[in-house]
């Protein structure tokens, strides 16, 4: 059965609102935030075991205006190939490739974007999303690139969990 795999960027104290805080650019580099090949490996290897992912609208909205033309890689063929499973309730606008709006009780999406894949599905930024993901135990498997900061700003990842 397939694993629900949450990954996120975040700063040492939780922050997930901006990755170019805490794993800044360099010089004249702009785009994705600077990582080492440990990172990276670990990352591919996370990739190559999904086969599907479980975004929020939000982030919907705003990776489905910049992936599609991105070269950004590994992340940029993977994203834009996997199927992408949005928990909205409104329809999706735009057309990037193989995106499903999907709705209901949380369980209820997660058990049914689970049993249609074969591989397990990330959750990837997202954070409102992925908070409740956590506080209804549907996570199997957390997956936290951690940077080398503390960032006072942005919404924490585990800050609305009342329990372990």
């Amino acid at each position: 059965m397939a694993n629900l795999v949450l990954y996120t960027l975040m700063s040492l104290d939780g922050a997930t609102e901006d990755p170019h805080r805490y794993f800044p650019e360099t010089g004249d580099k702009h785009g994705a935030p600077v990582s080492d090949a440990d990172l990276e490996r670990l990352e591919a290897a996370m990739l190559a075991r999904q086969d599907a992912v479980l975004l929020g609208r939000r982030t919907y909205d705003q990776w489905s205006g910049y992936w599609p033309t991105s070269d950004e890689q590994p992340f940029a063929d993977f994203i834009n190939t996997v199927p992408k499973y949005i928990l909205t309730s409104t329809p999706l606008t735009g057309n990037w490739n193989n995106s499903h709006a999907v709705s209901g009780a949380l369980a209820d999406v997660v058990a049914d974007v689970k049993a249609r894949s074969t591989g397990d599905v990330g959750v990837h930024a997202s954070i409102t999303l992925a908070q409740s993901l956590l506080a209804e135990g549907l996570v199997d498997e957390l997956c936290l690139a951690v940077g080398r900061v503390l960032d006072p700003v942005g919404p924490r990842l585990f800050a609305a969990l009342t329990a372990r």
